[in-house]
C-alpha cells in the first residue's frame, strides 16, 4: 500500500494546477480519495466541523443498504429457480447457466447458495452498467466544470439498481441512470443543489418512458414465460381476498419471499437499514415516523369510508399497504434523502406525512399505479423547499409576537 501511495504523489503534480494532465484532475481526485483518505481536512477554529464528512455518510448509507442488496440477490435466485421448477425447466439459459454449470450450481429453490448465486449473476451486470453510465457523466461534468468528483453517486448508483426490475434490458439501465445523473442532479448544479431524488427520477423515467419492461406482471421473475403478480398488482382486482388467495402472507411480505423489484422487496431488511441509519443519526427519524402516520392514517380513513361496492383496494388494510412493494424502502433510504427532503424540523413532519398520504392515495385511487411511493417521493420533492419556507415563515412570525 505504500508502493501505491507514493506512485499516486508522484503522478500528482501532473494533475493540478499547470500539469499535463490538469484537465483530468477530478479523476485523480475520485481514485485518490477511493483509496485513501483526503489529506486536506478543516483541523481548526474558527471553522471547526464534526468528525464525520460527506464522504463517511455516503459509506454509511451504502452499509445500510447491504442487507436490502444480498437478501435482493437471495430472491430473485429464490423466485427464479422456483418458476424453473414449476415450469419443469432444468437449467437457465446464456452465459448465466454457462457459468452456473461451469461453477457446479444448481437450480435448488431450498439451497441458499444456488438461488444467492443465481440471482447475484442478474444484480451484477445491472449494477456494473450502471457504474460506467453513471460514473461517465459524474466524470464528465466534473472535468468540465472542474470540481471533484462526488461520492454521492455510490449511494445513488446501489438505490437505482435495487429499485429496477431483475429483467430489465442493460440499455435502458444506460438510459436511465443517464437521465438520473444529468437530469435529475447535474443539470442543476450537482449534489447538494438537485431537488429531486437522482436515483427515483432515473427509475420515473424508464417506468414512463418504456412500461412494457418496467411494470406489469412479466418483469419480476427472470424466467421467460412466466407471470408473477405482485401483492400490489392482485389488490385493486380483489382486495385482500385476491392477495391471500395467491398465497401470500404478512410473513412473506415482511421478510419480502416474493416476485419484485431487485432489492427493495423486503422490510426486514430495510428495518435493520433504518435501525444503523438512525443510530449513525445520518437518516432522520421525523421524515420516517412522517411517512408511516400519514400512510396509516390515510388507510384508516378509507378503510372506514369504504362501501360494499367500493374498489377493493379501500378496504386493504395498513399492515399490507406497509408491508407491500418498495414502501419500506422508500421510507428509509428515499424519502430521508438529505438534499431533497425538507430540512426544517417541523417541515420533515409534513414533508414525510405528505409522502404518506399520497403514497395511499395514488395507490387506492388511481390503479394504473399500484405501487405509488416513488411519485409519493417525487410530488414531495417538489414542495420541500414551500414547506420549509411555510415553517420558518411561521416561526418568525411567532418570535416577532413575543419579542418584538
Amino acid at each position: 500500500m505504500k508502493g501505491l501511495r507514493k506512485f499516486l504523489d508522484r503522478i500528482e503534480p501532473m494533475f493540478t494546477r499547470g500539469g499535463r494532465f490538469e484537465k483530468f484532475g477530478a479523476f485523480y481526485e475520485m481514485l485518490d480519495t477511493f483509496l485513501y483518505t483526503p489529506a486536506d481536512v478543516t483541523r481548526s477554529a474558527p471553522h471547526v466541523r464534526d468528525a464525520i464528512d460527506l464522504k463517511r455518510v455516503m459509506t454509511y448509507v451504502v452499509i445500510a443498504v447491504l442487507p436490502c442488496a444480498l437478501f435482493g440477490m437471495y430472491n430473485i435466485g429464490l423466485q427464479a429457480n422456483l418458476a424453473m421448477a414449476e415450469m419443469g425447466i432444468a437449467g437457465a439459459d446464456g452465459w448465466r447457466g454457462a457459468v452456473l454449470a461451469t461453477a457446479g450450481i444448481g437450480y435448488d429453490p431450498d439451497s441458499l447458495l444456488d438461488c444467492f448465486w443465481h440471482g447475484f449473476l442478474y444484480f451484477l451486470p445491472v449494477y456494473i452498467v450502471t457504474l460506467v453510465a453513471g460514473g461517465f457523466w459524474e466524470v464528465v461534468f466534473a472535468v468540465t466544470r472542474n470540481h471533484e468528483v462526488n461520492e454521492g453517486f455510490l449511494v445513488t448508483s446501489m438505490l437505482y439498481t435495487l429499485i429496477l426490475p431483475p429483467t430489465i434490458p442493460l440499455w435502458q439501465v444506460a438510459l436511465g441512470i443517464s437521465f438520473a445523473v444529468v437530469i435529475g442532479k447535474e443539470i442543476f448544479g450537482g449534489t447538494g443543489k438537485n431537488f429531486l431524488n437522482p436515483a427515483l427520477t432515473g427509475r420515473a423515467f424508464l417506468y414512463f418512458a418504456y412500461p412494457a419492461q418496467n411494470s406489469g406482471n412479466d418483469v419480476w421473475v427472470t424466467v421467460d414465460g412466466f407471470t408473477g403478480a405482485t401483492p400490489l398488482a392482485l389488490a385493486p382486482q380483489g382486495g385482500l381476498e385476491a392477495i391471500q388467495a395467491a398465497g401470500y402472507t404478512l410473513s412473506d411480505l415482511w421478510m419480502g419471499f416474493l416476485p419484485g423489484t431487485i432489492g427493495a422487496e423486503s422490510a426486514f431488511a430495510c428495518v435493520i437499514g433504518a435501525v444503523f441509519l438512525l443510530y449513525t443519526r445520518v437518516a432522520s427519524w421525523r421524515i420516517m415516523l412522517g411517512v408511516f402516520a400519514g400512510l396509516v392514517a390515510t388507510v384508516l380513513l378509507f378503510n372506514v369510508v369504504a362501501g360494499p361496492d367500493s374498489n377493493p383496494y379501500l378496504h386493504l388494510p395498513w399492515q399490507w399497504h406497509a408491508l407491500a412493494g418498495g414502501f419500506a424502502f422508500g421510507l428509509v433510504f428515499m424519502a430521508t434523502d438529505p438534499v431533497s427532503a425538507s430540512m426544517t424540523s417541523r417541515g420533515k413532519y409534513i414533508y414525510g406525512a405528505l409522502i404518506g398520504i399520497l403514497t395511499a392515495l395514488i395507490r387506492v385511487v388511481n390503479p394504473a399505479f399500484p405501487e405509488g411511493i416513488m411519485l409519493a417521493i417525487l410530488l414531495a420533492n417538489v414542495f420541500a423547499p414551500l414547506i420549509d419556507y411555510f415553517v420558518v415563515r411561521a416561526n418568525v412570525r411567532k418570535r416577532a409576537r413575543h419579542y418584538v
